[in-house]
C-alpha cells in the first residue's frame, strides 16, 4: 500500500511538472518530456536500482549505528550529573553544526568512501533518537518501579527496560521516523563527496544538466525509502507482539 501511494504521488507530480512546461512555455532542454523520462526510468533501470540499493544499505547501518549511539548517550545522560551534562551538551552542540560543515572534515580523515557515508548518516539521524531516548529514560514509571524497589529487584537495567516497555509506541514510532532522515544522511555525503551510491548519481546528472536522470534517482530513492520504513514497521509489530504475549 505505501509504495503503491508513493508511486501515484510521484506520478501526479510528474504530471503537474508536464502541465507547468506547457503552461509556461519551457522547452525540453529545461523540462524533458514524458516520454524521455519514463525511457529513461525503465530502460536505463540498472543505473538507479543498484546505486539506490547501495545507498539503502548503508542508510541501514547509519541509522543502527544512531540507535545504538543515541541510546548509549541517553542512558549516561539520564542521571544528571556533571558527567552526563557534559555528554548532553556534546551531543547537542554537534547537532548545532550542519552537515556541510562537518562533511569535508569527515571526507579528509576518513576518505570518500563507506565509513564516511556511515559516519555522516549516523549524524543526521541520530538527535531525533535522542530526544527520544532521554524522555523516555528519564520518565520514570512510579507504580512498577516501586513494585520493584519494594522486591528489591531495581536496577539500572530493569529501570530501563520498564520504561522502554511503558512507552514502546512512541520509540517505535520515532525509530521508525529517523528512517528517512538516514537515507537523507546518505545522499548528502553521497552527493558532496562519494564516488557511489544514487547521490553521487544524482550529482553526476546535475553536472550534465539532465533532469530526467535526477527525476529517475528521485523514483528509486522513494522505491527505497517505502521498503525501508515497510521493513520498519513490520519487524516494530513484530517486536510489540513478543514483548506484549
Amino acid at each position: 500500500m505505501r509504495l503503491f501511494q508513493f508511486l501515484m504521488i510521484f506520478l501526479i507530480g510528474l504530471l503537474i511538472l508536464e502541465g507547468v512546461k506547457y503552461g509556461a512555455g519551457f522547452s525540453d532542454y529545461l523540462i524533458p518530456p514524458l516520454n524521455e523520462i519514463t525511457t529513461m526510468i525503465f530502460k536505463k533501470w540498472r543505473n538507479f536500482l543498484m546505486p539506490s540499493l547501495n545507498t539503502l544499505l548503508v542508510a541501514i547501518g547509519g541509522h543502527f549505528l544512531a540507535i545504538v549511539l543515541a541510546a548509549i548517550v541517553a542512558f549516561t545522560a539520564r542521571s544528571g550529573s556533571v558527567l552526563s551534562n557534559i555528554v548532553k551538551t556534546a551531543a547537542y552542540n554537534l547537532q548545532a553544526y550542519p552537515v556541510v560543515a562537518i562533511a569535508p572534515l569527515v571526507f579528509i580523515f576518513l576518505g570518500d568512501g563507506l565509513t564516511s557515508r556511515l559516519l555522516i548518516a549516523t549524524i543526521i539521524c541520530y538527535f531525533p533518537l535522542l530526544l527520544n531516548f532521554l524522555g523516555v529514560f528519564s520518565e520514570p514509571v512510579l507504580d512498577v518501579e516501586h513494585f520493584f524497589k519494594q522486591t528489591g529487584r531495581l536496577d539500572s537495567i530493569m529501570e530501563i527496560k520498564i520504561r522502554v516497555f511503558e512507552n514502546l509506541e512512541k520509540i517505535v514510532t520515532v525509530i521508525t521516523g529517523s528512517a528517512t532522515l538516514a537515507m537523507v544522511g546518505t545522499i548528502v555525503a553521497e552527493f558532496l563527496a562519494a564516488t557511489m551510491g544514487i547521490g553521487y548519481v544524482i550529482r553526476k546528472a546535475l553536472y550534465q544538466n539532465n533532469l530526467a536522470a535526477i527525476l529517475s534517482c528521485l523514483l528509486y530513492i522513494g522505491l527505497c525509502s517505502s521498503l525501508f520504513l515497510l521493513g520498519l514497521e513490520w519487524l516494530g509489530k513484530i517486536i510489540k507482539k513478543r514483548l506484549m504475549a
